[in-house]
């Protein structure tokens, strides 16, 4: 469940964008301006961000060279799109760090293939349909989840917590993080559902004698333990 950053001052095209992108399966945020957008960024990076050329205040130019000077933002790939068709301003999104570029009017199925194009590129694990961590593995086409050779059965949330968890192993998500990515922005859940339903996540998951995949981080949040990637791994072989 990739998250998407939508950069896009018209507003209809902006709506248009998160309806159809939501529709695809992505996790979708909105920003308007450049500076709004570079606060989103820093507050819960996306996983692919979708950036028009013509923004108030700060352009999208400014911010994908912004983004690309920062080490923490440097690799998140962008799709800028504009009015502009010219070669020269093409070429010049490409040079300043934008990793594809299309141009208005626009269809949407091309945007959707081109952004999972870059993804596979980038984030095989957040664009491919199997993503895997240690012995764990889960198939989103499927909505299936093992653990070494045995099936784990999780409701429809655990499996969306799973695959935000999945996607970044080792990052500590806040529960806001998680309430955004799994409910989404327009659901008002209590901040401790999150902890109820990771440990449904841990039940489901851990048999007796089992290592805990999932670390708490006190005062943090969740993130998947990379040691225990290791351990797995060394007991695998």
């Amino acid at each position: 469940m990739a998250k998407v950053l939508v950069v896009e001052d018209e507003e209809a095209l902006s709506e248009l964008l998160k309806y159809n992108l939501v529709k695809e399966g992505f996790t979708v945020a909105v920003a308007s301006e450049g500076d709004e957008a570079l606060v989103a960024v820093e507050e819960d990076a996306p996983d692919i961000i979708i950036l028009d050329w013509m923004l108030p205040n700060v352009s999208g130019v400014e911010i994908c060279r912004q983004l690309r000077a920062r080490q923490q933002t440097k690799d998140i790939p962008i799709i800028m799109l504009t009015a502009r068709g010219e070669e020269e301003d093409r070429v010049r999104g490409l040079e300043i760090g934008a990793d594809d570029y299309m141009t208005k009017p626009f269809s949407m199925s091309e945007l959707v293939a081109r952004m999972r194009a870059v993804l596979r590129r980038t984030s095989p694990t957040v664009a491919g349909d199997v993503a895997t961590f240690a012995d764990i593995s889960l198939d989103r086409e499927t909505c299936r989840v093992r653990r070494g050779n045995r099936d784990v059965h999780l409701g429809p949330t655990e499996f969306r917590l799973l695959d935000v968890l999945i996607q970044r192993p080792g990052r500590v998500f806040s529960r806001e993080q998680l309430l955004d990515r799994v409910w989404g922005h327009d659901v008002y859940v209590e901040i401790r559902t999150v902890d109820v339903h990771v440990g449904r996540l841990r039940k489901a998951l851990n048999r007796r004698g089992e290592a805990d995949p999932i670390r708490t981080v006190r005062s943090a949040g969740y993130a998947l333990d990379e040691t225990y990637a290791g351990g797995a791994a060394a007991k695998a072989s």
